[in-house]
């Protein structure tokens, strides 16, 4: 692979991150007058870095690497968050990667004890590029029968953008599908060219407009922890905090676990589906229902 490869895709977040930047915002007098372009002006965040606009124009034009000394002056300059900036440092290090066949995803053995102790808390272990590795029956009671779905198939994006009873689970599914895309554009960074994040996407944009749309935009959205608003079949409207933990020993997988403050009708809603699942015959019943 050219290691250059990564490049224009740098340079074309540092051009969108700009255009969405005042001089008001980064402290510089602005006139009030019309710009040609909105956001700040290359020259503007030259100067602002202590860079020539020459050198700065080669980065967003795609031909030049950042420079380590000019990684955290785009971080204040710019303005960017926690992810934006991982987004960036994996965006200026990925000419690092060589693509090569991958091995197969297998759920590590610490995180699934961590599962099979969670009776009460609905949990997921996520992979690479969102694959579904693991879950606990209260996930499955809260979300989908993952079973039910080919191994293959088993990815946390696909089913959002592409499975309509998954889809309409989802009162602010808007905000949760656009976390998604933005998780797979901080896997794309890390590993430019790999072949199966490429064919997820190119799915993903040919079954979707609004992932097509927002992976055209790059804008990064928080991807650690958020709450999500499910409207459940069997319990109704949940309000549900998510958090993500990643495996020290595996940092490709991730623990994600779903908890509701106590004392609220969410809460009750999971202790409700909890009991549920830990009694078959009922469960059985309320299926053939």
């Amino acid at each position: 692979m050219d290691s250059e490869a990564h490049l224009p895709e740098l340079g074309e977040f540092l051009k969108e991150r700009r255009a969405q930047l005042s001089p008001r915002t980064v402290g510089l007098p602005d006139s009030g007058a019309p710009r040609r372009v909105p956001g700040l002006r290359r020259e503007e965040v030259a100067r602002l870095l202590g860079i020539s606009p020459y050198s700065y124009a080669r980065l967003e034009q795609g031909r030049a690497p950042v420079p380590r000394s000019v990684l955290n002056g785009l971080v204040r300059v710019l303005h960017l968050d926690d992810d934006q900036r991982d987004h960036l440092i994996e965006l200026a290090a990925g000419g690092e990667y060589e693509p090569r066949r991958r091995p197969a995803q297998k759920v590590h053995p610490q995180l699934r004890r961590i599962l099979d102790e969670l009776t009460a808390t609905p949990a997921l272990v996520l992979g690479r590029n969102l694959d579904i590795l693991a879950w606990n029956p209260l996930a499955a009671a809260l979300l989908t029968d993952f079973d039910r779905i080919p191994e293959k198939k088993r990815n946390y994006a696909r089913l959002l953008f592409t499975d309509p009873a998954f889809r309409e689970l989802y009162r602010d599914w808007r905000t949760n599908a656009r976390t998604c895309v933005a998780h797979l554009r901080l896997e794309a960074a890390r590993c430019p060219g790999d072949p199966g994040l490429a064919a997820l996407v190119g799915e993903l944009s040919v079954a979707d407009t609004d992932f097509r749309q927002w992976w055209a935009g790059r804008q990064m959205t928080g991807l650690r922890m958020g709450t999500k608003r499910l409207r459940h079949p069997l319990v109704g409207d949940l309000t549900l905090d998510w958090d993500s933990l990643t495996c020290t020993t595996a940092p490709a997988q991730k623990l994600v676990i779903s908890t509701a403050e106590p004392g609220t009708p969410s809460h009750d809603g999971l202790l409700f589906l909890a009991s549920w699942t830990a009694d078959p015959d009922q469960s059985a019943r309320d299926a053939a229902a």
